[in-house]
């Protein structure tokens, strides 16, 4: 398992009621899972409109069992943003 810290913002980090947080994983897949055992209720929610970056890159439409985390690498959480 890797130790990776999972960053939420905004609609998420309301939700999650904490900025950020450590979980082990080999995959996004298996951090969303424990995301959402360990928060249920709204977060589970707000995670089916959120993007995701991944050290900083951008997971787009791949499939979130196929990407691997990193040992000390970071989740980002990110609802989409109001603005212009």
């Amino acid at each position: 398992m890797a130790k990776v810290t999972v960053r939420y913002w905004a609609a998420a980090k309301a939700a999650a009621g904490i900025a950020e947080e450590p979980y082990d994983a080999l995959t996004l897949a298996e951090a969303l899972a424990a995301v959402r055992e360990r928060h249920p209720g709204e977060l589970v929610r707000v995670l089916g409109r959120c993007s995701f970056l991944i050290d900083g890159d951008p997971v787009g439409t791949r499939g979130h069992e196929t990407v691997r985390l990193a040992e000390g690498g970071t989740v980002e959480v990110l609802p989409p943003f109001a603005g212009g």
